[in-house]
């Protein structure tokens, strides 16, 4: 129990300096070309792998761009979270992108969708 809670602050820890380090400490352009999110943090039970879940708004070209540029920014944000955090051994860090935050939208279009047909069964019913 007491691990899991370990897991959870050091999530937590990591995706507020992260957060921070995407807006103001890390310098590439590629980076600040789409908005980021952080939407989630994944720590490995061992502590030394970190899964970072991104959603990214803007054009499509540039959404590429951005996840070269986070690639090549990890050795960068290790260091900067190795010094900030004072760990022993910081994670890797894998960003991926949150496919959830895509399929909100059409999840959301299915409900309108069932939504409307409810409705217009109740009508035809009433006639």
């Amino acid at each position: 129990m007491a691990n899991s809670r370990r897991v959870e602050k050091l999530a937590a820890l990591l995706k507020r300096e992260v957060s921070e380090l995407l807006v103001n400490g890390v310098r590439d352009e590629r980076i600040h070309q789409a908005m980021i999110t952080i939407t989630a943090v994944k720590v490995s039970g061992d502590l030394q792998h970190v899964k970072i879940f991104v959603s990214l708004f803007g054009e499509e070209k540039k959404k590429a761009e951005v996840l070269v540029g986070l690639e090549e920014a990890k050795g960068f944000l290790r260091a900067e979270l190795s010094r900030r955090l004072q760990m022993r051994r910081t994670p890797e860090l894998v960003f991926k992108i949150d496919q959830g935050m895509k399929k909100g939208p059409d999840v959301l279009d299915l409900l309108n969708t069932l939504e409307l047909e409810r409705k217009n069964k109740d009508i035809s019913k009433d006639l």
